[in-house]
This record gives C-alpha cells, structure tokens and sequence, in this order.
C-alpha cells in the first residue's frame, strides 16, 4: 500500500491513473446514460451534417437531399452515394479522450476552463473538415473511402488531439515549464 502511494505522488503515473479512471467513468457514463436517454450524438452528427453542407456548397457542390429528420446524418455530392456519419465517427470519443488528458494533467483550473470548450470545438472543426473530405473522395474516388476513413483520417484526427494536449503541457502545464528549464 505504501508503495502504490508513493507511486502516486510520480506525475506520470499520476497521470495515467487519473486519465484511465476519469476515460472510463466517461466511458461508462456515455454508454449507460447518455446514449440511451439523450439526442447527443444525433445533435453533434447533425451539426457536423450542417458545417459540411455549408462548406461545401460554398465551394461550388451540387448536394444529394438530406435523407433523416429532424436529424441529418448522411451528406453527399450529387451523383454519388455520400456518406453516412454514425455514432462512433462524431467524435465524441475524442472529446471524452481529450478532457481526461487535459484533466489529468497538472496546469491551472483558471486555463482549463477555457482550453477544454476551445479543444472540443477544433476537434469537432476538424472532425467536420474530415467528412467533407470523405465526401469529396466518395464522390470522385469512391474505392479510396474506406483506407482514407479507417486509416488516414483516423491518424489525422488522433494527432491533432495529441497536438492540443502537446500545446498544453507545452504552454499551460507547469510539468512542461520545468521540462524546458532543464
């Protein structure tokens, strides 16, 4: 026991004690009340729908109709099938992944406030940025989707995470602060 203490007192381990709990109560959470009682991930799907249907059409694209109401949750360019964007792709497995990192880590409350709300809102700005490319190579490279979805943009989407959690430690953390004095 004493030793798990003092383990405890490491900022790595810390860390990821912390961050493990706190992703899986959000996890649980998520799966056992939030899903089954709330409209979450139709309101964020929808909005990604929104911000892609915007952006693309401001390019110039012909869009197909919006099959589901009052929740929309397929977009595509007109001629193709588009695509279809469900619960596991709206990103809030990343916003919940992101929050326990910045949690988790050492750095002011004053600064979590605000850094948390602006880290989800670019996650979700580059969630979106990537179902508008994901349109565009279904309607133009549709044998290309699947790699691109599974792998390219996974990567893409996970670095950035890491990137903002990178920014804080850098910035923000005082765990950071020491690491560039040294």
């Amino acid at each position: 026991m004493r030793s798990l203490l003092a383990s405890l007192k490491i900022p790595f381990v810390r860390f990821i004690l912390i961050g493990t709990v706190l992703y899986l109560g959000m996890y649980f959470f998520y799966e056992f009340y939030i899903n089954p009682n709330t409209d979450i991930d139709e309101y964020i799907i929808d909005n990604l729908v929104g911000i892609s249907d915007f952006v693309l059409r401001s390019l110039g694209y012909d869009l197909t109709a919006h099959e589901a109401e009052p929740f929309r949750n397929r977009i595509g360019v007109k001629g193709s099938i588009g695509v279809f964007i469900g619960e596991p792709c709206d990103g809030f497995v990343l916003f919940a992944l992101f929050l326990a990192f910045i949690v988790a880590y050492p750095g002011a409350l004053k600064h979590k406030i605000w850094f948390i709300p602006l880290g989800i809102l670019l996650i979700h700005l580059i969630n979106a940025l990537r179902v508008i490319a994901l349109v565009l190579i279904m309607s133009k490279h549709p044998q290309w989707l699947s790699f691109n979805h599974d792998y390219t943009f996974t990567i893409i989407v996970y670095a950035f995470v890491f990137l903002l959690w990178w920014v804080w430690i850098n910035k923000f953390s005082p765990q950071g602060k020491k690491l560039k004095t040294v």
